[in-house]
């Protein structure tokens, strides 16, 4: 059964355009010059329930609106979509009891009032029966392991303390669906595999339908298992996370920080990037040398103070499907 399903969907904007001098601000404040711009330009695609999906794409792709429209927040310029059997800009109140959002660079918790307060409120806001709020609370309190900062304002906790309590807060309703836009955004790396631990932990339990957008490739290769790439407006990849990881996520990012100065390391698909002096930063090409045989490598030679292993940016994933969907 489809959670989410979108057809034909398409958001224009319009916007004024200046004119140069003191004689075209008049003219334009009398006959103002408009340009529309299509943000999303007619995509269709549906998500199962208790599925998990990343919806990707760069800066400006047409993702945040898609979700703000998914989430009736804007209306569509054309086309449908139902979100739980429910058009979202028509019936955004009744579609809020089932949906719950986080947004990595907005917080729905106070700022200055302790998390439990915020909880608090949101149990109103959601009409919870007090006894189910408490039982539920209590349980996403241990399972996001939160107990030591429910009573410290927000604006004393880390980034990743307060981004455990976002989730917490997101899922006290009990949401069928959860929208997550940046959810690990700067963390670290410890603290990003406990957030994405905690949302597998929730999908696998509740079956809660995860819909996310991350500029992270290790969000999407840990949470997800189907990828919607959506570019200038228009899906232009729509297939399984390990199809995705098997033709464009080939290559590894090692950051080394050596005790003492690097003297080279050859071997088959590996790329030095730039060195300097004690550290390096080189690419492997997964699909000619596994990147453990090359840590194992450089581990034999040299003496490594710190190692650090990335994917390649999101944005150069993109890139290289935009042009394959092109030579298309």
């Amino acid at each position: 059964m489809a959670s989410i399903t979108v057809e034909a969907l398409t958001k224009a904007f319009t916007s004024q355009v200046k004119s140069p001098g003191l004689r075209g601000s008049v003219r334009a404040l009398l006959h103002p010059e408009t340009q529309t711009v299509l943000a999303v330009k007619g995509i269709t695609f549906a998500v199962d329930e208790g599925e998990r999906v990343a919806f990707i794409g760069p800066n400006g792709a047409g993702k945040s609106t898609t979700i703000k429209i998914l989430t009736g927040i804007l209306h569509p310029t054309s086309g449908n979509a139902s979100v739980l059997g429910l058009v979202p800009w028509k019936q955004r109140q009744q579609l809020a009891y089932q949906i719950g959002a986080v947004f990595g660079q907005k917080s729905q918790l106070w700022y200055h009032l302790p998390p439990v307060d915020s909880f608090d409120l949101l149990a109103h806001i959601y009409a919870l029966e007090p006894a189910a709020y408490h039982e539920r609370r209590a349980m996403l309190v241990e399972l996001f392991e939160i107990g030591p900062h429910l009573q410290t304002p927000v604006r004393k906790l880390s980034l990743g303390e307060r981004m455990r309590c976002e989730i917490a807060a997101s899922l006290l309703h009990r949401p069928r669906i959860l929208f997550l836009d940046e959810p690990t955004i700067g963390l670290d790396v410890v603290v990003k595999q406990r957030i994405r631990d905690l949302i597998l932990e929730l999908n696998q339990q509740e079956g809660v339908t995860v819909f996310l957008t991350s500029h992270d490739a290790g969000d999407v290769e840990v949470l997800c298992k189907r990828a919607m790439v959506i570019n200038h407006g228009e899906v232009i990849y729509d297939g399984g996370v390990t199809e995705l990881k098997h033709t464009y996520l080939r290559s590894k990012i090692i950051s080394l920080k050596l005790a003492v100065p690097w003297q080279g390391f050859d071997a088959p698909g590996v790329t030095v990037l730039k060195h300097t002096g004690y550290g390096v930063k080189l690419e492997v090409d997964t699909t000619v040398a596994p990147i453990e045989q090359v840590t194992s490598g450089l581990l034999s030679r040299y003496s490594i103070v710190d190692i650090n292993i990335d994917n390649p940016q999101m944005e150069a994933i993109i890139a290289q499907i935009y042009n394959a969907a092109q030579v298309a």
